[in-house]
């Protein structure tokens, strides 16, 4: 086994391809409220980093966790899941 550890994947979708080799990817979850136990969409935004500047907006991606690279930046594009229409 690695002995860092293994590192985290999400999958979410790109709203922001504006930087250079940067992408803002929104990660949605589902959490079970405490009290009225209905699930709650949350979402989150990380800034991810793409070397080749191949994501536009839309497309779903998978993101892994990495280093700081940085001040935002703590994850990486691993691959393109799926491109937009």
């Amino acid at each position: 086994m690695n002995k860092r550890g293994m590192k985290r994947q999400v999958v979410g979708t790109v709203v922001s391809d504006k930087m250079d080799k940067t992408v803002v990817v929104r990660i949605e979850r589902l959490v079970k409220h405490k009290f009225y136990h209905k699930y709650v969409r949350r979402r989150t935004k990380f800034v991810a980093h793409d070397e080749e500047n191949s994501c536009g907006i839309g497309d779903k991606v998978m993101i892994t966790e990495s280093r700081p690279l940085s001040r935002t930046k703590r994850w990486r594009i691993s691959k393109i899941v799926e491109k937009a229409v």
